[in-house]
C-alpha cells in the first residue's frame, strides 16, 4: 500500500513523463542549435574566405583589363610616329598599322566603359564614367592633331609640332592614370593583399610606358632629320631616369608569390634585349643628333627596330598579371575546398549527433521511459495485458533494435509482471476460498457482511434467513454426505430463483441468507415465499429411487443498510425466522422493521 501511495506521488497522471519528454526535447533542440551555430560559425568563416578570394580574382582580372587600356594606348604611339616620318600616304603599311592600333585602343576604352557584369555575389569596381571620357576627350584631339600632320608633306611638318604631337599622345596615357589610381585605392580598401600586386602591376605598366616614352621623346628631331634639341635630350634623359629606377623596383616582383620561373625568364629577358639592345638605340640615335642631324635610320625603321624590345617588357608585365591572376585562383581554389571541407565536416557531425540523439532518445530515454511507466503500474498494481501471441509480437516488435542493456532491463520487468500476476492470481484465490462457501459456492457469512457494510446508510434493504428444517435429522438418518448434498442442492434451487441483484450466502451449518439492496414492504417476502415453495415442491435425490423432501423456514426483515444497521437487521431477521420455526416450519415471516412496520 505505502509503494502504491508513493508511485501515485512520483507519477500523477502522464505529469512526469511529458516533463521529461519535454526536457529531454529541449535539451536536443538546445544542442542541436548549438552544433548548427556553431557550424554556422565554420562554413560563414570558409564561406567569407571563399568569397574574399572569389572577389580578389575577380578584381583583378578587372584592373588587368585597366592597364592593358594603358598598354594598348602606348602601343599606339608607335604606328603613329611611323606615319609621321613618311610621306602621306592613306593605304600605306605604317597608316593600316596604325588603323588596327586605334581600333584596338577603342575596343579598350570600350571594355572600360561598359556596364559591370560582376557574377552573383561579386561587386564591381566599376571605373567612373567621366574618367574614361577624359582619356577619350584626349585621344581624339591627339588623333586630330597626328593625321593633320601626316596629312602634310614631310618638309611641311614643323619639328615642334611633331614634337607637340607626340606629346599629345603622352597626355593620352596620363589622362588614364588617375583611372588607374582610383582603381588601386579601391582594391587596396576592399583588400590590403591587393595593394602589392596592384602596385607592382602599374609599376610594370610604368616601366613599358616610359621605354615607349624614351624613343617618341627623340622622334621628331629623327622624323625632321635635325639636331637634337635640348629639351628633347632632357626629356629622355629623364625617362631613362625614370626606367633604370623602375627597373630597380621591378627586381623583387617575381618573388612576391614564391618561386615563379616563367616570370624570372620574362625578367631575364627584359633584361637583356630592352636595357641591352633597346636603350642601346636610342643612346645610338642621341648621340647621332648631338653631332648632326644625320640619322643612321628613320622613325619608321627606329619603331620597327625599337618595339620588338619593348615587347619583353610588355610580356613581363603580362606574366606578372598571370602569376597574380594564377595566385588569386588558387587561392580561391583552397578557399572552395575549404569551405566544401567545413560544409562537408559539419553535415557528417551534424549527422552524427543528429543519430546520437535519435539513437539516445529512441535506445535509452524512451526505453526508460518505458520501464519506469511499466513499473510504477506494476507498483499500482494496474491492470497488465495478458500475454496472448499479440501482445507478445507487439512486444517483441518494440522492443527490436533496442540494446541488449535495455532487453535485459524489460526482460526482468516482464519475470517480476509474471510473478506479480502469479501472485496476484494466488492472492485472488485466497480472497475467494476466504469469501466463498467451499461447500455450496456460494458467499460466506464474512462476505455477506463485508457487501451490506458497502451498502448505504440512509438506504432501504431486505435481509432474509433461510434455515433448512430438521436439518440434523437428515445428518443422523442419512449422515453428513447426505446432508452436504442437501445443502448443495437447496443452493442451486434458490440461486436460480434469486434475481441478479440479490446477493445469496451461506451463512453457517444449515442456514442461508439473502441480500436483497433497494429492498421494499413485501417484494422480499414475495420472493421467500417463492423459494419457500419452489424447496418444498422438489424432493431431494438421495441415491437410486430414495428421495427426501425438504423444507425450510424464512425470516424477513426490511431496513437501513450499512454496516451500522446490520446487526439490528440481522436480528429483526433472526427473529422472524424463529417465529417462523415456532408457527410449524416451511413458512415465510416478516419481522417489524426498523421504521415501525407491523411484522406478518
Amino acid at each position: 500500500m505505502a509503494l502504491r501511495q508513493r508511485a501515485r506521488q512520483l507519477d500523477p497522471g502522464n505529469g512526469p513523463r511529458r516533463s521529461l519528454q519535454r526536457k529531454l526535447a529541449v535539451a536536443t533542440t538546445v544542442g542541436g542549435l548549438c552544433t548548427v551555430v556553431l557550424a554556422a560559425l565554420v562554413i560563414a568563416a570558409s564561406y567569407g574566405d571563399f568569397a574574399a578570394a572569389r572577389q580578389n580574382l575577380y578584381d583583378i582580372s578587372a584592373y588587368r583589363d585597366v592597364l592593358d587600356a594603358a598598354n594598348t594606348l602606348s602601343a599606339e604611339r608607335g604606328p603613329a610616329n611611323s606615319v609621321l616620318g613618311e610621306p602621306p600616304s592613306p593605304h600605306s603599311a605604317a597608316r593600316e598599322r596604325l588603323q588596327a592600333f586605334r581600333a584596338r585602343s577603342d575596343a579598350a576604352l570600350a571594355r572600360l566603359s561598359a556596364p559591370p557584369s560582376a557574377p552573383f555575389g561579386l561587386h564591381s569596381h566599376h571605373l567612373p564614367p567621366l574618367m574614361v571620357e577624359r582619356v577619350r576627350e584626349r585621344l581624339a584631339r591627339a588623333r586630330a592633331e597626328i593625321d593633320e600632320l601626316a596629312a602634310r608633306a614631310p618638309q611641311q611638318r614643323d619639328m615642334d609640332e611633331i614634337r607637340h604631337a607626340i606629346e599629345s599622345m603622352f597626355e593620352v596615357v596620363d589622362a588614364l592614370q588617375p583611372a588607374i589610381a582610383w582603381q588601386v585605392r579601391e582594391l587596396s580598401v576592399c583588400d590590403d593583399g591587393l595593394a602589392a600586386p596592384a602596385l607592382t602591376g602599374k609599376m610594370l605598366g610604368d616601366l613599358r610606358e616610359y621605354a615607349g616614352r624614351m624613343a617618341s621623346q627623340i622622334m621628331a628631331p629623327v622624323a625632321a632629320r635635325r639636331p637634337m634639341p635640348v629639351q628633347s635630350l632632357v626629356d629622355a634623359t629623364r625617362s631613362r631616369g625614370r626606367l633604370l629606377a623602375l627597373w630597380q623596383l621591378a627586381g623583387p616582383a617575381y618573388n612576391m608569390f614564391g618561386a615563379a620561373p616563367t616570370l624570372e625568364q620574362a625578367y631575364a629577358d627584359a633584361g637583356h634585349q630592352f636595357f641591352g639592345r633597346g636603350v642601346a638605340m636610342v643612346d645610338s640615335l642621341v648621340a647621332q643628333g648631338r653631332s648632326s642631324g644625320n640619322y643612321s635610320m628613320t622613325p619608321t625603321e627606329l619603331t620597327n627596330r625599337y618595339v620588338p624590345t619593348l615587347e619583353p617588357l610588355e610580356r613581363l608585365r603580362s606574366v606578372f598579371l598571370d602569376e597574380v591572376v594564377a595566385h588569386f585562383t588558387s587561392t580561391r581554389e583552397r578557399a572552395l575546398r575549404r569551405l566544401a571541407a567545413a560544409c562537408g565536416t559539419s553535415a557528417l557531425i551534424l549527422a552524427v549527433l543528429s543519430y546520437m540523439l535519435v539513437f539516445a532518445r529512441r535506445a535509452v530515454f524512451l526505453p526508460l521511459l518505458r520501464a519506469r511507466a511499466e513499473v510504477i503500474a506494476l507498483a499500482e498494481d494496474r491492470g497488465q495485458p495478458h500475454e496472448t501471441p499479440s501482445f507478445g509480437a507487439a512486444m517483441q516488435a518494440r522492443r527490436k533494435g533496442q540494446a541488449a542493456e535495455m532487453l535485459r532491463l524489460f526482460d526482468a520487468i516482464d519475470i517480476l509482471r509474471r510473478k506479480l500476476r502469479e501472485r496476484a492470481a494466488l492472492t485472488a484465490q485466497l480472497e475467494q476460498q476466504a469469501r466463498t462457501d467451499s461447500l455450496t459456492g456460494l458467499l460466506n457469512r464474512r462476505a455477506l457482511e463485508l457487501v451490506a457494510a458497502r451498502y448505504g446508510a440512509h438506504e432501504y434493504a431486505s435481509l432474509v434467513l433461510i434455515d433448512v428444517d430438521r436439518f440434523k435429522q437428515i445428518n443422523d438418518r442419512h449422515g453428513h454426505a447426505a446432508g452436504d448434498h442437501v445443502l448443495r442442492n437447496i443452493a442451486a434451487q434458490m440461486h436460480a430463483l434469486v434475481p441478479a441483484e440479490g446477493v445469496l450466502a451461506r451463512f453457517g451449518g444449515e442456514e442461508f441468507a439473502l441480500w436483497l439492496p433497494h429492498g421494499r414492504p413485501g417484494e422480499a417476502a414475495a420472493l421467500a415465499e417463492t423459494l419457500r415453495a419452489a424447496i418444498a415442491a422438489r424432493p431431494v435425490c438421495l441415491s437410486g429411487t430414495t428421495q427426501l423432501a425438504v423444507t425450510a423456514s424464512f425470516g424477513v426483515a426490511v431496513g437501513h443498510g450499512g454496516a451500522g444497521n446490520w446487526q439490528r437487521l440481522f436480528g429483526a431477521a433472526d427473529a422472524a425466522m424463529y417465529r417462523a420455526k415456532a408457527a410449524g416450519r416451511n413458512c415465510v415471516r416478516e419481522a417489524q422493521d426498523l421504521e415501525g412496520m407491523p411484522a406478518r
